[in-house]
């Protein structure tokens, strides 16, 4: 019988030293498959780069900074969270590892039965995120369609500036040992004027799965070179209304959008 009580004080003493040891932090890297995390736990230093696919992956993480700078690959293209219900958004496991990483949270607007905490700006592990997708139709249409998640589950980081858009170079020019990269065709017809009557290489600028290490630095991440778009909310209305007639319900006022601005991007089709 004794020898009985002193087991059970024992395994009663045992469980409450368990319970005293300090909690080790969740390593979200251990729980989001493909996500870098970085060096630095400092929120007021780190950048997460939402990229295009597995390619695009490894070119940002072999360019990137390690220190600050963790990639988060998103696989194909997302849902279309303005149109769908939050039990189809939560069981998109695209989204909610996105979710995860960011760390803060989601502002729900209704009653919803999910794992995700509600929203706490103060558990936001970034300060910025940045969308990096290809300077093509198939990038613009995943990069609008992660704004949109931001738009429908994070406005507060919208407000708060913390997301950007990396922009890409569409031109690579070459001559002699210097390369110099364009943005749009303006500025590539720049860089030819300034250049003069000189032998150049142009190319076309590739996916960012081709690109190389140091060019990826230089045009996309380094902080000193790089070209961040910051997204904002100057008019919460008209966002709104632009983000729904285009990817929301309203079949007649997409139609009646394309009617009246299609020619405007027809340029850009032919291109």
């Amino acid at each position: 019988m004794l020898a009985n009580k002193k087991s059970r004080e024992a395994q009663a003493d045992a469980k409450k030293r368990e319970k005293k040891k300090p909690v080790a932090p969740i390593n979200i890297a251990n729980r989001v498959e493909k996500y870098v995390d970085c060096r630095s736990k400092d929120p007021e230093l780190r950048e997460l780069y939402i990229v295009e696919g597995d390619s695009a992956a490894t070119s940002v993480k072999l360019g990137r900074n390690a220190e600050f700078q963790a990639i988060m690959p998103v696989r194909g293209k997302t849902l279309n969270c303005l149109k769908s219900a939050y039990a189809k958004i939560f069981a998109s496991p695209i989204i909610t590892d996105l979710l995860k990483v960011i760390g803060c949270g989601v502002e729900f607007t209704e009653k919803v039965k999910t794992d995700l905490p509600s929203f706490d700006i103060e558990n936001l592990r970034w300060n910025k995120i940045i969308i990096c997708t290809d300077a093509d139709e198939d990038g613009y249409q995943i990069r609008t369609l992660i704004l949109t998640m931001f738009y429908r589950l994070l406005p507060s980081l919208i407000r708060e500036n913390k997301i950007f858009i990396a922009e890409s170079p569409l031109f690579e020019i070459n001559h002699k040992d210097d390369t110099y990269f364009a943005y749009n065709e303006q500025e590539k017809i720049d860089i030819l004027t300034k250049l003069g009557d000189v032998k150049v290489k142009i190319q076309r600028s590739k996916g960012l799965g081709e690109n190389q290490p140091d060019m990826m630095w230089q045009t996309t991440m380094n902080p000193e070179t790089r070209r961040l778009i910051k997204v904002s909310e100057s008019d919460v209305d008209e966002t709104y209304r632009i983000f729904n007639t285009l990817l929301g319900d309203d079949l007649q006022g997409r139609k009646d959008y394309i009617a009246e601005h299609g020619a405007e991007y027809i340029a850009l089709a032919v291109d």
